[in-house]
């Protein structure tokens, strides 16, 4: 007998197809994708696309058996998720591999580029060892060698040139490197076929803070030119641009939080534009992103 909530597929293979809930995201998406790919599908029972979409995901991800899983979240009854994660429209589908999303589409597709973003998902899981190269590149990044982590994705993209993390990791390598119009030369060339992968926006976002860093001014100075003035929104935004700058992306967000409180509207809502910013240059689970755009939220809709 199949239990409320189950779908044949969990009955028959286990984890292969799973409803999810707040409670259980972590464990079920970002935690499980570390191993096998994860499709996740954004949907709500009133939504007549999900009604036809959700059936067929369903389908070609049970006939790959077992290469990749499908997490489904109810967006009316996890709200909190969908707002993280941006999705402003459903059907919504993203793919996870290893903890971060790597590819998804909006709306109704044909079946055919259905199958292909499935088959293109389960993939990720076997391919011949690149996954596990762009993994310990991400780890040299982390401790310090950009050089060897900028070698080694250049090397995967000789493998794959449509890889999308690994041309967002040679662009951070060079940022890291301090060397902004490499990066954004390599940004640039780009496959038109990834220009709209989520790890490839991380790159331009990463970009762009790295470009403001370069004129942010000191700390100390701007620090006490708003707590001479408050209300001074300029020397504020110029603030958060500087702790950005500095590696302290926190001070950063309160600082932007603290100024779309007091003038949401201010020089065309520079502080939402620039908290957005930031949230995309950081995973989707860094907590001063999860953080941030909670804050933000409750600003928005108060």
């Amino acid at each position: 007998m199949i239990g409320l909530g189950e779908t044949p597929e969990q009955t028959a293979g286990g984890d292969l197809i799973k409803d999810a809930t707040e409670a259980t995201f972590m464990a079920d998406v970002v935690e499980a994708s570390q191993e096998v790919p994860v499709i996740v599908d954004f949907w709500a029972p009133w939504c007549g696309p999900c009604k036809t979409l959700g059936p067929a995901l369903e389908a070609a991800v049970t006939a790959l058996g077992g290469k990749v899983r499908m997490v489904k979240v109810d967006v009316d009854q996890n709200q909190g998720i969908a707002q993280q994660l941006r999705v402003q429209s459903i059907p919504t589908v993203y793919a996870f591999w290893q903890g971060q999303p790597v590819d998804g589409f909006q709306g109704a597709v044909p079946e055919s580029e259905l199958t292909a973003f499935v088959e293109r998902t389960a993939a990720l899981g076997g391919d011949d060892g690149l996954s596990e190269a762009i993994t310990a590149a991400e780890e040299m990044l982390a401790e310090g060698a950009a050089a060897d982590a900028a070698q080694t994705f250049a090397a995967i993209l000789d493998e794959e040139p449509e890889n999308a993390a690994a041309y967002s990791g040679l662009v951070r390598s060079h940022l890291a490197t301090g060397d902004i119009d490499q990066a954004e030369a390599i940004l640039n060339g780009a496959p038109v076929e990834i220009t709209d992968a989520p790890e490839m926006e991380t790159a331009h976002a990463q970009l762009e803070l790295a470009k403001q860093a370069a004129d942010a001014g000191p700390v100390a100075d701007l620090r006490a030119a708003v707590e001479a003035d408050p209300d001074n929104h300029q020397a504020r935004f110029d603030l958060a641009n500087a702790l950005q700058a500095s590696g302290d992306t926190e001070g950063a967000v309160d600082q932007l939080l603290d100024l779309f409180r007091r003038d949401r509207e201010w020089n065309d809502g520079a502080a939402k534009a620039q908290l957005f910013t930031i949230f995309e240059a950081l995973k989707p689970e860094d907590p001063i992103a999860l953080n941030g755009r909670r804050k933000l939220s409750s600003m928005i809709f108060a």
